[in-house]
């Protein structure tokens, strides 16, 4: 944290304009060895500065450079970026120059790191950064500028408030039992308590499940027997032909994959090989990556074919996926029907070929994920994996409260259970972590930011 870190920000390759971004007590003065035009070491803060970099007597470039000063940056350490043109040979040039005057490489995700080690932002926000990097689409835009902005986390702090003030009672009473005029913590007292504690990690956690929708998306598998139109449903709601289609069963040996957005949500459709007993060795790779598909998925799209009886297979398929979100899809309803009928209240007919019933298949996945009811916009989800099992091991530990409350042991027992929902909900945003999980969470940023 006392060096001084330098990282290329912008995407490798050619383009207009690449960006090099240093931060720590020292980047002003190194940038000042190489910038000629002017001396930066006595510019304004938040000011940017035209010139040319210059190196053992040699013009690199002609380039912008941006100082700004502590604590007022994004990592509360004084920042300089360098806005040079975007040649490969170019900016690693500057850059390699830089590491030779005294700056180290920053590691993946350093920059952000240390704007979290120095208290600019916590680790809800400092993820909210790496979301917002990876958005895929409007409404995980949204989710994760709501976390940038510290909307999630006032959430988490919150409840941490309400469960510190619940131990200062009982601290108070433990420590000075002869004081009175101090409200005594009774055990209905502290259950009141408790249970808004509760039912607010629960309202999180229920809600949060829309989040990691938006966030993650509806992994969706398309499966079925071969030749019963799996191949062309993905390629209706890609609205592209994508898959390979022929009347020869077993075509799709391998998973094909394409992703449409439906209210904001993105959907991972996976179109899979037909399941069957084949001799096929390659075809018969292809199914058992489809059941492992399967498993993984959490949506399945079963494809029939309405111009055929229900095979053993089809009933095998039907039995496997009741206990998963899923559609069945009758498919082929141009031909004459002779399939049975099936005991399941979600069917759709469909005709692939003639691109009948995919917007009533589209409205269904809505209705099913409640998608048209789902808010991105002021929405205050805990999107990510992380906080949510903190969250949810919180809600175990709140459960063995509530067996001591009922049991009435001893306060000073049931407050190291307090204490330890009050270190969890600290972990989510970062306000007790341990050094390992850090350096592993921040590694999965991209190098300069």
């Amino acid at each position: 944290m006392n060096d001084t870190i330098a990282a290329i920000s912008t995407t490798t390759g050619n383009g207009a304009i690449s960006i090099i971004r240093i931060s720590g007590s020292k980047a002003i003065e190194i940038t000042n060895k190489i910038f000629k035009e002017k001396d930066l070491t006595k510019v304004d803060s938040h000011t940017i500065h035209y010139g040319h970099i210059e190196y053992n007597n040699k013009i690199e470039d002609e380039v912008l450079v941006t100082i700004m000063k502590a604590p007022k940056t994004f990592t509360t350490e004084d920042v300089v970026e360098i806005n040079c043109h975007g040649s490969i040979i170019v900016t690693k040039k500057i850059l390699e120059i830089l590491l030779t005057l005294g700056c180290r490489l920053a590691e993946p995700g350093e920059f952000t790191k240390r704007a979290f080690l120095n208290g600019r932002i916590d680790l809800i926000e400092a993820e909210g950064v790496m979301d917002l990097i990876n958005s895929k689409s409007e409404s995980e835009k949204k989710l994760a500028l709501n976390q940038i902005e510290g909307k999630v986390s006032n959430l988490i702090k919150n409840l941490r408030q309400k469960i510190l003030e619940v131990l200062a009672q009982i601290e108070v009473k433990i420590d000075y039992p002869e004081y009175e005029d101090i409200e005594e913590v009774t055990y209905n007292d502290l259950k009141t308590n408790i249970i808004e504690v509760e039912n607010e990690i629960n309202r999180i956690i229920k809600e949060s499940e829309n989040g990691k929708i938006i966030k993650q998306g509806i992994k969706t598998a398309i499966v079925g027997r071969p030749n019963v139109g799996k191949s062309s449903l993905l390629n209706q709601l890609l609205q592209e032909d994508k898959a390979i289609v022929t009347d020869v069963a077993g075509t799709t040996r391998d998973i094909v994959e394409g992703t449409i957005t439906i209210n904001g949500v993105i959907l991972d459709l996976i179109d899979t090989a037909g399941i069957r007993k084949t001799e096929d060795i390659v075809e018969s790779i292809g199914v058992n990556k489809s059941l492992e598909t399967i498993e993984k998925a959490d949506l399945i799209l079963l494809v029939l074919n309405n111009n055929e009886k229900l095979t053993e297979y089809d009933k095998e398929l039907i039995k496997n996926i009741k206990t998963k979100k899923h559609i069945i899809i009758i498919n082929k309803i141009d031909l004459e029907n002779k399939l049975e009928k099936i005991d399941d209240e979600n069917i759709i007919k469909i005709s692939a070929l003639n691109n009948k019933g995919i917007e009533q298949l589209k409205e269904k996945i809505i209705e099913m994920y409640d998608l048209d009811k789902i808010e991105s916009k002021d929405a205050t989800y805990l999107t990510n994996a992380r906080g949510l099992s903190l969250l949810k091991q919180a809600k175990e530990v709140i459960k063995e409260v509530n067996k001591g409350i009922n049991n009435q042991q001893p306060i000073d027992m049931i407050e190291i259970d307090l204490k330890r929902i009050w270190d969890l909900l600290g972990e989510i945003t970062g306000e007790t972590y341990q050094e390992e999980l850090i350096n592993q969470l921040f590694s999965q940023f991209c190098l300069g930011k």
